[in-house]
């Protein structure tokens, strides 16, 4: 890949060297970066940069590196690789013609990035979460670079599925790609991408007959209603099917109705068979803690919340239960029960979209609909989210509030040109200002 840039001249002379030579550079760099996250080199690190890049470095020579070049978190961590920025400036600017690699040169580059990281963890036994986090944070910055040149994801038009046709099954890696693509949720991609390099690199010590540690894999998602909460759950089971921490990857969602019953004896059975249908999956209960909010005579959720908790731990290879809600109200949730805390101690907080995130989703819903927005429509919607946001509403809805922003105005739209003579594609296509004037929601 990188003598095909060269050929195609996308290179210029800053670079001192071979493209080539410049990513080995960088390769040696990162691997550096990561191995004195713990502030030394061990004698397994000094192997496994060797082995890797064929060189023939001693510990001291890769402490001094790691001084002199300045490899620290607020140095080369936050900092993107020239080398990338070529293949970035390449695959954007499709400056190679008949490209065999179809313009994803940057993220195979990037994948290889994550690859050489766990392969590191994996096979380092001293290795933590602090390395584990430094590496998703690197990633996750490469992954956002790529994102701002339309290269995290391969556009993709929908495709119709007949009744006789199956749909795919997409990778871990469009699925990671889909997730990290998502608006906003800088801290739930953080988290999360964290915890899945975790099971990787458990995976792949297992694999090794290697000793594993521990990971609680039950998750609490605090946050208010339209954050992606369920959308991330449902990516996250696909994943975890991918990595092979569930057998089935799906997703089953649901709410009290779903696990209370109204009559003794009952609710346990409801639970019992909803947890049957998750095996193999994720088990997502969305406002959970009104399982525990009402505890006057006849209430059966504390038997709900008692029988999950039992089938959590029977059938703790082959299912993850994640309970979502508001912040205030799922604290209290996991003080209601002293296992719930527990078993339920990685907390994931999905904040509010900012007035900017809620255009960009608005843009996003327009191009998955076909629509788009003209120049005035898009300073109308600005203006509508800046003052949605600051008025701090309880209604407020995030991302359903866009939706349903954008079902008015195709409404409105409609109602505009049903009666215009000669529509044409670009008419159909457009929503004008006029179309998003004069909304309002709850």
């Amino acid at each position: 890949m990188c003598d095909l840039i060269e050929e195609n001249k996308v290179v210029k002379q800053e670079l001192g060297t071979t493209l080539r030579e410049a990513l080995r550079k960088e390769f040696l760099n990162f691997i550096i970066y990561l191995a004195g996250a713990d502030g030394n080199i061990s004698t397994y690190e000094e192997d496994f940069i060797n082995n890797l890049l064929d060189s023939r470095l001693k510990q001291d020579m890769l402490k001094e590196l790691l001084r002199t070049r300045e490899l620290t978190e607020f140095k080369f961590g936050a900092k993107i690789p020239l080398p990338l920025k070529y293949f970035v400036l390449a695959d954007a600017g499709k400056k190679v013609d008949k490209d065999p690699y179809k313009n994803k040169k940057a993220r195979k580059v990037v994948d290889v990035y994550s690859e050489i990281g766990q392969a590191y963890i994996a096979g380092n036994e001293n290795a933590g979460e602090k390395e584990i986090d430094v590496l998703t944070k690197y990633c996750v910055m490469l992954d956002d670079y790529l994102k701002e040149y339309g290269l995290l994801r391969p556009d993709k038009r929908a495709t119709e599925f007949t009744k006789e046709e199956k749909k795919p099954e997409e990778t871990m890696q469009e699925l990671l790609d889909e997730l990290n693509s998502l608006t906003g949720l800088k801290g739930v991609k953080e988290d999360l991408n964290a915890l899945i390099n975790l099971m990787k690199v458990q995976k792949l010590r297992e694999e090794n007959g290697m000793k594993q540690t521990g990971v609680n894999k039950h998750m609490v998602f605090m946050g208010n209603p339209g954050t992606g909460k369920t959308t991330v759950a449902r990516l996250l089971s696909g994943i975890y099917k991918s990595i092979g921490v569930v057998s089935k990857g799906h997703l089953v969602e649901v709410d009290r109705a779903g696990l209370v019953s109204g009559y003794v004896g009952q609710t346990a059975g409801k639970v019992v068979d909803v947890v049957e249908e998750a095996l193999g999956g994720i088990l997502f209960i969305d406002e959970a803690y009104t399982l525990t909010n009402n505890k006057g005579q006849g209430d059966f959720g504390q038997e709900a919340v008692d029988t999950l908790l039992k089938a959590m731990e029977d059938h703790r290879d082959d299912l993850i239960v994640i309970v979502a809600g508001y912040t205030e109200p799922m604290e209290e949730f996991l003080d209601s029960n002293p296992g719930l805390r527990s078993r339920f101690n990685k907390i994931i907080t999905f904040e509010d979209y900012t007035a900017d995130e809620e255009v960009e989703i608005l843009k996003s819903m327009c191009t998955r609909m076909e629509y788009k927005l003209s120049a005035d429509a898009l300073k109308e919607a600005k203006r509508f989210f800046t003052e949605r946001v600051a008025a701090h509403l309880e209604s407020y809805a995030n991302a359903r509030d866009v939706r349903n922003y954008l079902e008015k105005a195709v409404s409105n739209q409609a109602s505009r040109i049903v009666g215009e003579k000669n529509v044409n594609k670009e008419m159909l296509e457009t929503l004008e200002e006029a179309d998003l004037k004069g909304i309002t929601l709850g």
